[in-house]
Parts: C-alpha cells; sequence; structure tokens
C-alpha cells in the first residue's frame, strides 16, 4: 500500500486527490494548521473523513514539517497549500510569499535532509505566465511574467522545485494548472459567486449581483480530472514539469452569459459590474497548450466550458 501525503488536504484540490487516491487503495494523510478547529467540511461530504489521517501542521516551521515527513514516510507528497486567491494576494503579499513560495521550499529542504525516496509535487499555476497574448496558448516553454503577488509566489515556488530536482536529484515537478472549478470551489472564488447568483436569482431569493472585470478570459477545467493529472505526474519513471489545461478560453461574461441561460435568465437584466471589484493588475487572455500531458502522461481534458457548466449550476441546484 502505498501512502500519500496531502498538504492542504482540506481545500477543493486536496478532497478530490484524497478521494481518487483513496479509489487507488492509497494509505492517505493530510494537513492542516490546527486539525481540531477545522471542520473538513468537503472530506465529510464524501464521506472519507475518517478514511483521511490528518495532522497539525504549520508548514512555515522546518521543523514541525521535518517530523511530520520523518513520522509519516510517505511515498508521494502533494503541496496544494497555501493562498489560493489572487485578488486576496495583492492586500496580503507577504502571506502569499510565505505560504505558497517559503512552504515549498521547506518540504523540499525536508526531504533532502531526510534522504526519503519521496516524489513531491509542487501545484504551480498558470496565473505565473502573466499576460498571453490573445488565441496564443501557454506550454511548458512559455516565459514566466508574474503579474500578482500569488503569480510571483507561485513562479518562485516552481523555480525553487525545480532546482531541487536538478541540483539535489530529488523526484519533484510542478503541475502548471490553468483554473478548474467544481461544487467544492469556496465562495471567494468568481465562478462559485456567479453560479449561486444565478441559482438564487432564480428562486427569487435576490434579484441582482455585482461583478468585477468580466471582459478577462481564462481556461476553465473540471477539477477532479486535473487531481488526476497531479497523480500520474508522479507516477512516471522521470520528473518534469506539465501544463494541465482544457485548450480553451473565454470570457468571465461568457461564463456569466451561459449560467444564466442554464437556469432560464437573461444576465444582463440582473448582473452589475463594479470597477472597485477589478484588481490593480490583471491577465486579459489565459490558455493553456497541454499537448505535452497528452503524449507523455495519457491525459486530457474531457469537461470543457461547454459542459462544465451545466455541471456546476446542477451541484448547486442539489445543494440549495
Amino acid at each position: 500500500m502505498k501512502r500519500a501525503l496531502i498538504l492542504g488536504v482540506s481545500g477543493q484540490d486536496g478532497t478530490y486527490l484524497s478521494r481518487l487516491l483513496l479509489e487507488k487503495g492509497y494509505e492517505v494523510h493530510g494537513t492542516s494548521r490546527d486539525v481540531e478547529l477545522q471542520r473538513f467540511t468537503r472530506l465529510e461530504q464524501f464521506g472519507i473523513r475518517e478514511r483521511v489521517q490528518t495532522h497539525s501542521t504549520s508548514l512555515r516551521d522546518f521543523r514541525e514539517v521535518l517530523q511530520l515527513v520523518a513520522n509519516v514516510k510517505p511515498d508521494e507528497i502533494y503541496n496544494l497549500a497555501g493562498q489560493t486567491s489572487v485578488g486576496l494576494s495583492f492586500s496580503q503579499p507577504f502571506e502569499a510569499m510565505e505560504s505558497i513560495a517559503q512552504s515549498m521550499l521547506i518540504v523540499l529542504e525536508v526531504v533532502r535532509f531526510l534522504k526519503l525516496p519521496v516524489r513531491v509535487y509542487n501545484a504551480s499555476s498558470s496565473e505565473t505566465f502573466g499576460e498571453t497574448a490573445p488565441g496564443d496558448a501557454s506550454n511548458e516553454e512559455t516565459p514566466f511574467i508574474p503579474r500578482s503577488p500569488y503569480a510571483t509566489a507561485k513562479a518562485t515556488a516552481h523555480w525553487t522545485t525545480a532546482n531541487y530536482r536538478e541540483a539535489y536529484g530529488i523526484y519533484a515537478c510542478s503541475g502548471i494548472l490553468f483554473n478548474h472549478e467544481s461544487p467544492l470551489r469556496s465562495e471567494r472564488f468568481v465562478t462559485k459567486k456567479i453560479v449561486q447568483a444565478a441559482i438564487d436569482i432564480a428562486a427569487g431569493r435576490r434579484d441582482r449581483v455585482t461583478l468585477g472585470d468580466l471582459a478577462v478570459s481564462r481556461d476553465w477545467g473540471y477539477a477532479p480530472e486535473y487531481v488526476d493529472a497531479m497523480w500520474r505526474m508522479l507516477q512516471q519513471e522521470r520528473a518534469d514539469d506539465y501544463v494541465i489545461a482544457t485548450g480553451e478560453s473565454h470570457t468571465v461574461e461568457e461564463f456569466v452569459a451561459a449560467t444564466f441561460a442554464e437556469v432560464g435568465l437573461d444576465w444582463r437584466k440582473h448582473v452589475d459590474q463594479d470597477p472597485d471589484l477589478f484588481r490593480p493588475t490583471d491577465i486579459r487572455y489565459s490558455r493553456g497548450d497541454a499537448s505535452k500531458a497528452k503524449h507523455k502522461l495519457g491525459w486530457e481534458a474531457e469537461t470543457k466550458f461547454g459542459a462544465l457548466i451545466p455541471c456546476l449550476v446542477k451541484a448547486a441546484r442539489e445543494s440549495s
């Protein structure tokens, strides 16, 4: 039985990855800052809370991470922890750098110190690419030009991971994941906000929703498929980095229109824009090229934009 350690197990990706690994027969361990206070609502929702062994750990404390890894002795470590909001990183840039870049450095240094034959996954991000010319798609060779504290931290963690792989021979890789959604998204994400607003308005619970920039374009995929790509990366003979994306890009306005249409509404009658919700700097267009993942991992996005919206709306309706 393989043993996996998921750092940041309570989030969207941590929950889907836990379920996937349990289905594959893994013993799954996960971390949270304080297990006693963390509710693990998502794990409970999937009925797997009792099957995941959880540990209270601060990923900013080398000694705590050292003790954790030494005790668990995992075959695989998935670092999914750290700040998850691009918007929040503008008001909390130190938090972004410490929780993303510094914590990844500590994980890698612990593995180097213990000399364990463990495979390490780092959650990189499409945000590291920055602005992409409309129509272009980013791949593993595209330069990083981060446009937020979040993206800067992710870029730092990415290159730190590559350095430890090359300099110390550690099996460590980064998944450069483009946006991936699911019913487990938290309310701070605009996709969740849009879907819940459409459901509420259709049900008569409110009449309007206020959003930020509707013109930005993103490559949106389905989270359960993306965690499968994470797992596949750690099963390869040689560690490498991979872009994970659908290859399609759609504006927030398209997302809004499709979501409201799914509940029988014209979005123009219910959506307001507020410039105060715009980010100080933002990426206008983002699209990924996952050809390498298809060729080497046998992975390809199955749920693209057209199927994603009905999936999210259906789940929101059932939980409302």
